[in-house]
């Protein structure tokens, strides 16, 4: 009886060391988990913010072409599938759409409507562009204005676009690289103007001067 109690002592120590050695590994992993996923989240929002920017630069370069294919992807693979389960049932619903498509000719109207929707799209991506709106900003200027001034009204008179500083002040400059804008600098702050227009009517003076005195 003594050898028994022995070995049933040493079996049940045996599990508790194991199982005590068991939790302490998975608390350790689950704290381990929790850092990598922590670590990830944060990776994901500097991505998120690294989006915007990078979309606002392109909005204001002039890009119309957006890459959202990653975004579309999912929902074009989502309508297939509803179309694969109406189709696996019996010819009832063959049937059904053959007598509605015979019974009603009002069933091509949904089809006219398509072309509006796409329509009315173009019209909402035939919006300015913000190196339009920048341009336009400066010639109804008549004093040089900075890039925060011009990121404030511009974000006033169209509220519904997300206009940041960086991104108008990246802006200007591009123009000034192209010859479309000026810039000055009084003390450490730097304004921006529109470019000056050439007067062509004082050529015609100074042409009209000589032929005055040779006459």
């Amino acid at each position: 009886m003594s050898e028994s109690t022995t070995t049933a002592t040493e079996l049940t120590a045996h599990y508790i060391a194991q199982v005590t050695g068991d939790l302490e590994r998975n608390i350790k992993e689950q704290e381990r988990i929790r850092a990598e996923i922590s670590a990830l989240q944060e990776q994901l929002a500097a991505l998120q913010q690294d989006h915007t920017v990078l979309v606002n630069m392109q909005q204001a370069l002039g890009i119309t072409e957006t890459p959202a294919g990653p975004a579309l992807t999912p929902e074009r693979a989502a309508v297939p599938a509803p179309r694969q389960k109406a189709g696996e049932p019996s010819d009832r619903r063959k049937a059904r759409t053959t007598t509605t498509a015979q019974a009603s000719p009002t069933d091509s109207k949904p089809t006219a409507k398509k072309p509006a929707t796409k329509a009315a799209a173009t019209k909402k991506t035939a919006r300015p562009t913000l190196v339009e709106l920048i341009r336009h900003h400066l010639t109804e200027q008549s004093e040089p204005r900075s890039a925060a001034e011009i990121s404030t009204a511009l974000g006033q008179a169209h509220p519904e676009r997300d206009i940041k500083i960086k991104v108008v002040r990246v802006t200007l400059e591009g123009l000034v690289a192209k010859s479309q804008a000026q810039r000055t600098k009084q003390g450490t702050s730097v304004y921006y103007t529109a470019p000056d227009a050439p007067e062509p009517t004082a050529v015609p003076q100074a042409e009209e001067k000589p032929e005055g005195t040779d006459r």
